[in-house]
């Protein structure tokens, strides 16, 4: 049951963010009812048969920003988590084989890079993201890459923790003995078979991503362009209308937390099976 609500979830997650521009009543940006709004700047038209979420405070259709918004918001988790997936493999996994067939300086290399990792792991995830996406300037490529960077650190650790436990298999320790090359047992053998937990982690990491791109862009370190839908911009915005219409922020504020618990349950479910431990004993 958690994996197929997951999967539910996810699935109609893609599927708006993907469909979104297409299936959305009206254009995400279009003020059609500006004069009903502007009569009372602090009360908005709140949900009827035309405007099934209502209007916000410029007039535009909540529906409609809610779905193309969630392609934006997708669109940062997926991308933050690539980065921080493709990086800490490269780190991991060369820390991993220094270690294992490097010899005394392959130990120090790998001394060098997990400490490095220790100290990032220290920093919690959103104060690093944040740091760096101040670092770079305000974008909707910032918070790819500020998100990315704070993931590095646990795809780094898990997968070098992997790739260890595999360096002692008896199919290693047979390659070994039979001649073959210490590049090709780590990348035809050792990486692929390792890859498994590092899969599972990153289907938990993209709900995580989700909620801290959220994060970024409400503090206003995300998209410059106001009339961009994303829901941890929308957040922002609706923080100044809170007393009159609170709709205006519980609309987003639903939409990633039901994205993220989707992705939450898909990974647990997903650990569950792929771990004999974890398997439950019906």
């Amino acid at each position: 049951p958690m994996a197929i609500s997951g999967a539910i979830i996810v699935a109609l997650f893609l599927l708006i963010a993907i469909l979104g521009p297409w299936i959305a009543p009206y254009p995400a940006t279009a003020q059609t009812w500006g004069d009903e709004v502007f009569l009372n700047r602090n009360v908005f038209p709140g949900p009827r048969a035309e405007n099934w979420f209502g209007l916000d405070h410029l007039g535009r259709d909540m529906f409609s920003r809610m779905i193309v918004g969630a392609r934006q918001t997708m669109l940062v988790g997926v991308v933050a988590t690539l980065i921080g997936f493709a990086a800490g493999a490269v780190i991991g996994g060369v820390a991993a084989a220094a270690g294992t067939f490097g010899g005394r300086w392959g130990e120090r290399i790998e001394a060098v890079i997990m400490r490095t990792v220790d100290i990032a792991l220290a920093i919690p995830m959103l104060l690093l993201a944040l740091s760096v996406a101040a670092l770079l300037g305000p974008s909707l490529s910032t918070v790819m890459i500020a998100v990315g960077v704070a993931q590095i650190p646990i795809f780094a650790r898990l997968l070098r923790g992997s790739m260890l436990a595999q360096a002692h298999s008896d199919y290693v320790l047979a390659a070994v003995s039979l001649g073959v090359r210490k590049r090709r047992i780590v990348l035809s053998h050792i990486f692929p078979n390792s890859l498994g937990p590092v899969i599972v982690q990153a289907t938990l990491v993209l709900a995580t991503a989700i909620i801290e791109a959220a994060a970024l862009s409400y503090l206003g370190l995300g998209n410059p362009d106001p009339g961009t839908p994303e829901w941890g911009t929308m957040l922002a915005d609706a923080q100044r209308f809170l007393s009159g219409a609170p709709q205006l922020a519980i609309y987003p504020a639903v939409g990633i937390i039901v994205t993220a618990l989707g992705f939450t349950l898909l990974g647990e479910a997903m650990r569950e099976s792929l771990d004999p431990r974890l398997r439950r004993q019906s």
